[in-house]
């Protein structure tokens, strides 16, 4: 793998790799610059509606809708017919109570009713190894569990956007084994579905649920320990590369394109350079963008330690 670094410049890529192109700038404006249904995919986790603000940028919750319904505009213009739209969101308490802010779905109805999206399906992003937080109300006053999920809108322009659940099977679990190995009698069920002797057929693995349990191991990752060990400091906030690997796999085939317009350390854009699907990446901060090279020079790094240990020097 390749990775080509430019100098900053107006409507020029910010650095390039084999599939893609991240570019340095107000994603706003920058896809403007990019033609009608061009894209197949948008996979995103915009900043937040937070009641604190973080230091990667986000929206304060009474603004946010607002500022991110400018950006729905040029997502419904760029999605291919039978494009998707999936954004992961964070929930936010309201300030000072033990109380949920709606934001998500206040966000959902103006996407849909104003923009014209379709609710495709929704998602439930769960992270297990998730820190207790807010702390006011879970480890201090103890009245509420820890915010686990993030909610996941799969968004579409049409009724019928592209996807494959055969592509995202999870392997069966040690009782559908048996059942495929011993056969299972057709029957009506207590609960009164019928199921059919189809049900003993082995479709190669079940089909996964909405509820995406994926533990945020990014800790250990490459991207972080290069960080670390070059004094750059990592993006705040990074979804684990499982979570665009899932729906890169389940909505886009090879040689689509991917655009990710909040990339912060670009893991939408290397998990599709792995699956060989063409990205763009966009991001405002341009220490977030440059560090977010180091995740395509992790291939290169190990090349050139295995041929350190066969004795050669040589470089890619």
């Amino acid at each position: 793998m390749t990775v080509k670094r430019n100098k900053k410049a107006a409507l020029t890529p910010y650095y390039e790799t084999d599939f893609g192109q991240a570019y340095l700038g107000d994603s706003l404006e920058l896809m403007k610059q990019l033609p009608d249904s061009s894209i197949n995919l948008i996979l995103t986790s915009p900043p937040f509606a937070l009641t604190r603000q973080k230091e990667y940028g986000n929206k304060q919750e009474q603004h946010y809708i607002d500022w991110f319904m400018q950006f729905s505009k040029e997502f419904y213009r760029l999605l291919a017919d039978n494009g998707s739209l999936v954004i992961d969101l964070g929930g936010a308490y309201l300030p000072g109570h033990p109380v949920r802010s709606i934001y998500q779905y206040e966000l959902l109805v103006r996407l849909c009713r104003e923009q014209n999206f379709f609710l495709a399906q929704e998602f439930f992003h769960y992270n297990p190894a998730r820190l207790p937080t807010p702390a006011e109300w879970v480890t201090v006053r103890r009245i509420r569990v820890k915010d686990s999920v993030n909610i996941v809108w799969w968004l579409s322009k049409t009724e019928n956007p592209k996807s494959d659940n055969r592509q995202v099977l999870k392997p069966y679990s040690d009782s559908m084994k048996a059942l495929l190995k011993n056969g299972y009698k057709a029957q009506m069920r207590p609960s009164g579905h019928d199921i059919s002797d189809k049900f003993n057929n082995d479709n190669g693995g079940a089909i996964p649920p909405n509820l995406l349990e994926l533990a945020n191991t990014e800790s250990n990752s490459y991207y972080m320990k290069k960080c670390k060990e070059l004094g750059i400091k990592p993006h705040p906030a990074r979804f684990p590369k499982d979570f665009a690997d899932f729906f890169i796999k389940f909505a886009t085939d090879e040689g689509d394109l991917v655009l990710d317009p909040f990339a912060g350390s670009n893991t939408t854009g290397y998990a599709a350079e792995k699956l060989e699907r063409r990205w763009i990446a966009m991001e405002i901060n341009e220490p977030y963008l440059d560090g977010s090279k180091i995740r395509f020079e992790e291939e290169i790094d190990l090349f050139n330690t295995a041929e350190k240990i066969n004795g050669t020097t040589q470089k890619v």
